[in-house]
C-alpha cells in the first residue's frame, strides 16, 4: 500500500500538509490541497482508518440499529443512509435488534460499548427506558428514525395521520365496510408502536366518516406478503366480507391483492385495497398507497446524524417526515351499495 510519506514526497510537501489536505482540517492553500489530492489519487493512496481514528478521535463509522434487514422498507431506508454517509466518508456497522431480550442486551452492553462507532441511528425500533439510558451513557449522538422517542432526536412520519389519509380515501369513495390489516388491540404492547399508531389512525378515520366503531374490523398480520394474504383470506371468506381493505404496509396490501385474485374477486370492482410505504412494486400492482419516501428518510437520517456530529449544518428541523397519497387502480367506489 502507498504510504502518506510517499504522497508527501511526490507532491513536494510535508506529511503534516498531506494530512491536513486530505482531512480538510487546518490551513492549506487551495493549490496545495488540489496538488495533494491529485497526487494521492494518482498513487492510489487510501487513508488508514486506524491512523485517522487515532488522530481525530473518530472511527468514521456509524452504528445502525434495525429489527430486520431483508424487508423492503428497511433495506430501502438503509440504502438512503448508506448513500448519505458514504458521501461524507463514513462506514456503517449494522446491528440487528430483535425482540430477543438477551440479544438486545448484548448489542447495548457489548457491541456499542466497544467504541467502534461515532454515532447511532435506530430505525423503526421502540427502545425501552433502560435501553435509552444505556445509549445515553455511551455519550454518542443518537438519531431515531421511523419511531419517535421523547428522549432522542427523532425523524418520524405521523403514522396516525398516514392511516387517516389512507382510510379517509376509502370512506370518501363511499366505502362503509372497511377492514384493517395490521395490528389489533390484543397486540398493543406499546402505545407508540408504529402498527398501533396506524390502527389508531384507521379507527379515527372510521369515526371521522360517522361510522360506528363496531364497523372497524381488524385482522392481525406480520407485515409480510404472506401475512397479508392470510389475513385477507380470513376477511374475504367471512360471512360479511368488506368492500375495502386498508393494510398497514404495501407488502400486506400486495398479499391482499393476491388473495382477492385467488378467490376470483375483482380489484377494485369487488374490493378496494390501499397500503402504506411507496413500495417499488406498488406501481407494478397498480396499488394505491401512502408513499412515505423511505430512501429520502434514510438520507435525512444520515444528514441528521452528521449534523449531530458537527460535520454538516442542520438543513431542516427534525419535523415530521412527508408522506403523500398516490391513487392507482386498486381503489374505486364500491360496486354494491352500503347497507
Amino acid at each position: 500500500m502507498v504510504s502518506i510519506d510517499e504522497v508527501a514526497r511526490a507532491a513536494g510537501v510535508s506529511t503534516a500538509t498531506v494530512s491536513r489536505a486530505l482531512s480538510g482540517r487546518g490551513q492549506v492553500s487551495l493549490d496545495t490541497r488540489s496538488r495533494v489530492l491529485a497526487t494521492a489519487a494518482e498513487l492510489g493512496y487510501v487513508v488508514s482508518s486506524s491512523a485517522s481514528s487515532l488522530a481525530s478521535g473518530r472511527t468514521r463509522n456509524i452504528g445502525v440499529l434495525l429489527p430486520v434487514v431483508d424487508r423492503w422498507y428497511f433495506s430501502t431506508v438503509l440504502a438512503g443512509i448508506a448513500s448519505g454517509l458514504q458521501r461524507a466518508g463514513y462506514d456503517i456497522t449494522l446491528y440487528a435488534l430483535t425482540e430477543d431480550a438477551a440479544e438486545r442486551a448484548t448489542v447495548f452492553e457489548t457491541f456499542l460499548r466497544r467504541q467502534r462507532v461515532d454515532a447511532v441511528i435506530a430505525i423503526a425500533i421502540s427502545l425501552d427506558a433502560a435501553e435509552v439510558e444505556r445509549v445515553e451513557a455511551l455519550g454518542l449522538p443518537v438519531v431515531a428514525l421511523g419511531a419517535a422517542h421523547p428522549r432522542l432526536p427523532s425523524l418520524s412520519v405521523d403514522d396516525v395521520a398516514v392511516a387517516r389519509l389512507a382510510t379517509g380515501h376509502l370512506t370518501a369513495l363511499g366505502h362503509r365496510s372497511i377492514a384493517h390489516i395490521g395490528t389489533t388491540s390484543a397486540y398493543d404492547a406499546e402505545g407508540d408502536h408504529i402498527p398501533t399508531l396506524r390502527r389508531h389512525g384507521f379507527e379515527q378515520a372510521i369515526a371521522d366518516a360517522g361510522l360506528p366503531a363496531a364497523s372497524a374490523r381488524h385482522e392481525h398480520a406480520d407485515f409480510t406478503i404472506e401475512g397479508g394474504h392470510r389475513a385477507a383470506m380470513r376477511l374475504l371468506r367471512s360471512d360479511q366480507p368488506p368492500t375495502a381493505i386498508f393494510a398497514a404496509s404495501d407488502e400486506m396490501a400486495i398479499g391482499a391483492l393476491i388473495a382477492a385474485r385467488d378467490l376470483g374477486l375483482s380489484v377494485p370492482g369487488d374490493l378496494s385495497i390501499v397500503g402504506v410505504d411507496g413500495h417499488e412494486l406498488s406501481g407494478f400492482f397498480g396499488l394505491t398507497t401512502v408513499d412515505q419516501f423511505p430512501h429520502d428518510q434514510g438520507l435525512r437520517a444520515a444528514e441528521a446524524v452528521l449534523a449531530e456530529l458537527g460535520d454538516v449544518a442542520p438543513s431542516a428541523p427534525l419535523a415530521p417526515l412527508p408522506f403523500e397519497l398516490v391513487v392507482r387502480a386498486s381503489t374505486a367506489p364500491p360496486a354494491r351499495p352500503a347497507p
